[in-house]
């Protein structure tokens, strides 16, 4: 293998295998907005990590509310740089689920109107 070969290949490498060359801020921005659905101006974001793929942050809104959110940023030559949407979830709050402490629910169960 050539020595240009193997520098592509580097570039590749580290191209595709690194968040914090892909999610910009910008991104974190437009992929918060969409997942609460608040406009930009009513929260802020902080605590920004960049591990492999994925980006993780906070956010708190002018209410008052944190949230631990990430986002997974990659690229490629045909498609350029992809972040994929936010995914959300409230400090301090317990995941709800309207089937607590019973099975998941399933279609066989909701044909048999058992949940």
């Amino acid at each position: 293998m050539n020595i240009q070969n193997l520098s592509f290949l580097a570039l590749v490498g580290v191209l595709s295998g690194c968040a914090s060359a892909v999610v910009k801020d910008d991104h974190l921005v437009r992929k918060t907005e969409l997942a609460l659905g608040m406009e930009r101006r009513t929260f802020t974001i902080s605590d920004r990590v960049d591990e492999g793929l994925q980006t993780s942050y906070t956010v708190k809104t002018q209410a008052g509310k944190k949230f631990s959110c990430y986002v997974e940023g990659s690229f490629s030559f045909g498609t350029g740089s992809v972040v994929t949407d936010a995914i959300c979830s409230e400090l301090g709050k317990a995941a709800k689920s309207k089937n607590a402490g019973r099975a998941p629910c399933n279609a066989l169960l909701k044909a048999a109107r058992k949940c």
